[in-house]
């Protein structure tokens, strides 16, 4: 193979590759407040969510890919069920996602663009309140959040990711990722009143892809990331909130071939709830992720969100 089928070999892939993790990144997007809320054991929450994301795909200039985007439409569905569990306040979550994806870009001056429609991986999570908030339901949980105010939890929680979304190992490009990710995550919440001051740290653990593209082995570092969010109150069942959060490491390999692009990525989202009466609500979420390093990716998402709740 002379150095340039070698160099165009390596071009696919990169290219592929950051734009198939670019993908993964936007269906996992996860900058979510209020996680670790104090709900009633029984209540029911079913959910469905429409998001928009674009955004550009940098990648190292040597591989001369250029003006690289990303344009995702996506929908998505979940449920929540909070319950008691060995004497804890615990919930178990689901969520199914949809998408609509499309990629373009310039490779070594040749344009090149995907589009790929179906399901993603869907996820499910169960979490635990290890301290504060008990298993209260009805009046008692009432009674209980009005005489206190102020009050501190913690909890912890595993989500993993099913690999059951759309995926073809002929393609470079796909909605769905092909492996498990385990993801352990710890969170602390404060309450104060109306305001509520939230942290969770996770690591994202990620099965190899045995058959990534054409018989190649994708394998990808844990990947750290740490959020927070500020969240006020301002009238009944009305909340806003900004959020933050900071992502390191996750540096992909391809067939044991590093691809230098650990992930320094920032987060800002700003978030609004408000009830349309006592069962239904409405969330609305800006979300932006900078990348800080010379392969990666800055994307814009805005997500429309409507849920209802029902008790046992």
């Amino acid at each position: 193979m002379n150095v340039k089928r070698i160099r165009q070999a390596a071009q696919r892939v990169s290219f592929g590759l950051l734009l198939f993790l670019a993908a993964s990144e936007c269906m996992a997007q996860d900058l979510e407040p209020r996680r670790w809320s104090h709900l009633p054991s029984g209540l029911n929450v079913f959910g469905v969510g429409a998001v928009r994301t674009d955004g550009d795909i940098y990648f190292d200039p040597v591989l001369q890919i250029e003006d690289a985007t990303i344009e995702l439409y996506g929908l998505g569905a979940s449920y929540v069920r909070s319950f008691e569990w060995l004497g804890k306040s615990s919930r178990f979550d689901v969520t199914v996602p949809y998408a609509n994806g499309y990629w373009e870009g310039l490779l070594d001056g040749t344009y090149a663009s995907r589009r790929r429609t179906g399901f993603g991986d869907p996820r499910v999570r169960l979490s635990m309140n290890l301290y504060g908030a008990p298993p209260l339901s009805g009046k008692e949980f009432m009674q209980y959040r009005q005489n206190n105010p102020v009050s501190t939890t913690v909890g912890a929680a595993l989500d993993v990711v099913l690999p059951l979304g759309q995926y073809n190992s002929d393609w470079l490009l796909n909605l769905g990722a092909n492996r498990y990710v385990l993801r352990p995550q710890l969170g602390l919440l404060h309450q104060r009143y109306k305001w509520q001051f939230e942290v969770t740290g996770s690591v994202f653990l990620f099965q190899d892809n045995d058959e990534f593209w054409l018989g190649t082995r994708l394998e990808q570092d844990s990947l750290w990331f740490v959020q927070g969010h500020v969240i006020y109150g301002f009238k009944p069942g009305w909340w806003a909130s900004l959020s933050g959060g900071y992502a390191y490491g996750g540096e992909a390999f391809v067939n044991g071939v590093a691809k230098n692009n650990d992930a320094r990525s920032s987060y800002l989202a700003v978030s609004l709830g408000m009830p349309l009466n006592a069962q239904q609500a409405l969330k609305f979420t800006y979300v932006t992720a900078d990348t800080h390093v010379s392969s990666g990716a800055d994307t814009r998402s805005l997500l429309v969100a409507w849920s209802i709740n029902w008790s046992q």
